[in-house]
């Protein structure tokens, strides 16, 4: 009687597993597909000091599937490849720099979905993960806030 209801509770947990995991992939499908397309950037500070508004006007992101690429002024400011985790609180984002000033770095950060609009903190390559939205001289912290300027082609059909 002890084995079956051992491997009883071995099944159920086995089971619970699963579904948390099948959870968490349709979240990360789901956060994966509302950043597809192409984002203006709103505001923005790094160091505690906020960006310039020529900055801010001409900075463009474009997300395509696990890649994003941020140019400011037509000029490529970053590319990344990255990973969500929206499981977590707050969610988390990890960059792997695939070209820029940072290429080969990882930089790991937070994010917020809202609508059309998505914040970003991120720390410096090599740096911690930030816990909150902020940043502050010094601490090499970046915090951005993003408005979607173009969905993409797949989600206008």
């Amino acid at each position: 009687m002890t084995t079956i209801r051992n491997a009883s509770l071995i099944g159920l947990a086995a089971l619970a597993i699963s579904m948390a995991r099948a959870a968490d992939n349709q979240a990360v499908k789901k956060d994966m597909a509302q950043l597809q397309g192409e984002w203006s950037m709103v505001s923005g500070s790094a160091d505690g000091y906020a960006m310039p508004d020529a900055m801010l006007k001409n900075s463009k992101r474009v997300c395509k599937e696990d890649e994003t690429t941020v140019t400011v002024g037509g000029q490529l400011f970053m590319k990344a490849k990255f990973v969500l985790d929206p499981s977590k609180k707050p969610k988390t984002i990890d960059y792997q720099m695939i070209d820029g000033p940072t290429k080969g770095k990882k930089q790991l950060g937070i994010y917020e979905l809202a609508g059309d609009t998505v914040k970003f903190c991120f720390g410096s390559p090599g740096a911690d993960r930030p816990s909150a939205f902020t940043n502050s001289p010094g601490d090499g912290r970046t915090l951005s806030l993003w408005k979607r300027a173009k969905k993409p082609e797949s989600a206008q059909k």
